[in-house]
């Protein structure tokens, strides 16, 4: 009896010993592992040594959990750049770092402590640079696991003391320089996480308040060009404002011939509701301290 006709065999396909199956779960390891074993990346420098260089600064991510697909897809794309640069003849090493300061990092401390201020100042920051570290190591482990090459052995962390020491040395040349002065400048301030906000932190949410008039009246004092009080006005009405802006109102600022003639005052302002703020105490109308100086 003949044996059935397979029809594969009637096919010219080649042979081959590759596998159909890719397996990448049980293969990518043993590839990556076979690249550190043979110093592939230190290889690449070495051969590329004397070329022309190229670097890509890594802005570095906060350490603050493990990885998600915004910080996957950007170190990807970073390794896609690095490595066509050195397949085109490049020198171009590659040197992961990570900014270890920050609200970010302090927030998930502060949620593993279960609250704000348990903890005092300096122990809360020695717990923030344990944090750091952790994750930093764990950023490690799963950026090598995407196949991405790089001087991960020694990263550039902005918590460490060298990273430390030439940000002071650089602030040293400044001052030799004359560069560095000191003065005055308002620093955003945080109420809930009592903190510093950088400029670049603070988003402005648009806003819509009535405007209103305000009707100051004048406190005893005042007076007309002849020195009588008789003929001043007894009330200035104020260009348009918002409400938030009244209870900061300490002083009025007008022309010399103004500010004479009418001396000092204070604020009424119409509005519903009683407020007490301080020593002032806000019921129907403001009444808030100040005054009208001449310029």
């Amino acid at each position: 009896m003949s044996e059935p006709l397979e029809l594969k065999k009637t096919l010219n396909l080649p042979k081959t010993d590759f596998p159909m199956k890719a397996s990448l779960p049980q293969n990518e390891p043993k590839q990556l592992a076979a690249w550190q074993d043979e110093s592939l990346y230190e290889r690449i420098l070495e051969v590329r040594k004397g070329k022309p260089l190229f670097v890509l600064h890594d802005g570095p991510p906060y350490p603050t959990g493990e990885i998600h697909l915004g910080t996957g897809l950007n170190k990807i794309l970073k390794d896609l750049v690095v490595k066509t640069r050195s397949m085109a003849g490049y020198y171009a090493p590659y040197v992961p770092g990570w900014d270890c300061h920050g609200l970010p990092i302090e927030t998930q401390v502060e949620k593993e402590l279960g609250g704000k201020g348990k903890v005092p100042p300096a122990e809360f920051r020695k717990m923030c640079r344990q944090f750091a570290l952790r994750f930093v190591e764990q950023h490690k482990k799963d950026f090598k696991r995407l196949g991405i090459f790089g001087r991960w052995n020694d990263p550039y962390l902005t918590m460490s003391h060298e990273y430390e020491a030439t940000i002071a040395g650089a602030f040293l040349d400044f001052m030799e320089k004359g560069y560095v002065y000191r003065g005055r400048k308002p620093v955003y301030w945080c109420i809930y996480d009592s903190t510093a906000l950088a400029e670049a932190e603070v988003e402005y949410e648009d806003h819509s308040s009535p405007s209103i008039w305000v009707k100051f009246a004048v406190v005893a004092g005042g007076r007309n060009e002849t020195g009588n009080s008789r003929g001043a006005p007894n009330r200035v009405l104020r260009v348009p404002d918002v409400p938030f802006c009244v209870t900061a109102n300490i002083a009025l600022c007008s022309e010399n011939e103004l500010g004479r003639a009418i001396g000092l005052v204070h604020v009424k302002l119409q509005r519903l509701g009683q407020l007490r703020l301080g020593q002032i105490e806000i019921h129907v109308v403001f009444e808030v301290g100040c005054a009208i100086y001449a310029a």
